[in-house]
């Protein structure tokens, strides 16, 4: 038996937004799987420690805002902060530390920190050099590889075995039991089947238009689809303003619900409509039809859904993959009318009542 599986305290670090701990999931289940007796605690950032709830996988959870994956540098000087994380790692001996990254980040900053933690396995994928800090270096795949892909093909090199390669998730029965009450709170029916429509997205360069999702909104309204407008509370305004077509049927909820709830939406909704943000990876996890508006910022084999119907629409542009955050050409790779959006969205929706009926045949 090598000494990866014989460990019984895992640390798993993602560092990310949530949508990437979701897309965590099939490689957490893998480790779980293989080992069911070992303890696996998940080190992640505020954000991405809210997708916790929705991985069974997971036994606990310790969230932190490391400097490495600090943005603009937005973040104090206070080198005792990383003191304090090395320290509460060490006080939890954890036997092995597996390090997800996406293909741009390194995974030699947290396997030192793990290293000065006392933990003697630590593995990750990298492009670079780091000597020792990890005692396992996955040489990197091809930037194109899905994410999923990427954390799976780690815990497979290091023996744990994958039976499956789905995303997957928990959604707790108060969250699915709380949908009518959401539906009701957003002036909808929840009796009758509806379109959820997530205009945000965590950097400007990945979102559509707003003026011309309220036209798809109102489009879809038109033809007798209910039409619910998700988003955060710090989305309100946008959530608000593409709700606001004037068509019955259109319903919004900014900052309303927990991740769990949106999750549960998602797995009751019968398309979601969104860009390269996280309800695109619900979707696949709920095995709900899904429409991409993606943007050029990344490739889009790395984020896609796997398993579930989809359609990605996206211009195509010399610039991209830009990985840009803004954009400061006026989103070319986003540039096409509401008309080709609602074309796609009902071709999707046919499909989905075509499954339905077939299904009760």
């Amino acid at each position: 038996m090598s000494d990866w599986l014989a460990a019984r305290n895992i640390l798993a670090v993602r560092l990310d937004n949530t949508g990437d701990v979701v897309l965590l999931g099939p490689a957490l289940r893998a480790v779980k799987q293989t080992l069911p007796q070992a303890r696996l605690t998940l080190l992640a950032s505020p954000a991405g420690a809210t997708a916790a709830p929705l991985l069974p996988w997971i036994d606990d959870v310790i969230v932190w805002r490391a400097i490495w994956q600090d943005v603009g540098g937005k973040m104090p000087f206070d080198p005792g902060r990383e003191r304090e994380l090395i320290a509460e790692l060490s006080r939890r001996q954890f036997d092995a530390a597996l390090i997800f990254t996406s293909f741009s980040q390194t995974p030699h900053v947290p396997g030192f920190v793990c290293y000065l933690a006392g933990i003697p396995l630590r593995a990750g994928e990298s492009k670079e050099f780091g000597g020792s800090t990890l005692t396992v270096e996955l040489r990197s795949g091809p930037d194109e590889l899905h994410q999923a892909e990427r954390n799976l093909r780690l815990v497979e090199q290091l023996g744990f075995t994958v039976r499956d390669r789905r995303l997957a998730m928990r959604i707790p029965e108060e969250a699915r039991h709380a949908v009518c009450g959401l539906m009701a709170l957003a002036g909808l029916d929840s009796a009758r089947p509806f379109v959820l429509l997530h205009p945000g997205a965590s950097c400007q360069a990945r979102r559509f238009p707003a003026e011309r999702l309220r036209e798809v909104a109102a489009q879809l309204g038109r033809t007798g689809w209910q039409v619910l407008v998700t988003g955060s509370a710090r989305e309100a305004g946008l959530v608000e303003l593409v709700a606001s077509a004037g068509v019955p049927g259109i319903g919004a909820l900014a900052g309303r619900t927990s991740l769990t709830e949106l999750a549960a939406l998602v797995e009751r909704a019968t398309l979601v409509i969104c860009g390269n943000t996280l309800p695109l990876h619900l979707a696949d996890a709920a095995g709900t039809p899904v429409l991409g508006l993606y943007s050029g910022t990344d490739y889009e084999e790395q984020w896609r859904p796997r398993f579930t119907r989809y359609r990605l629409l996206r211009r195509p542009t010399p610039c991209s993959p830009c990985y840009r955050f803004d954009c400061p050409f006026g989103q070319p790779c986003l540039d096409y009318p509401p008309d080709e959006i609602v074309e796609a969205a009902l071709s999707l929706l046919a499909c989905s009542e075509s499954a339905v009926e077939r299904k009760g045949a």
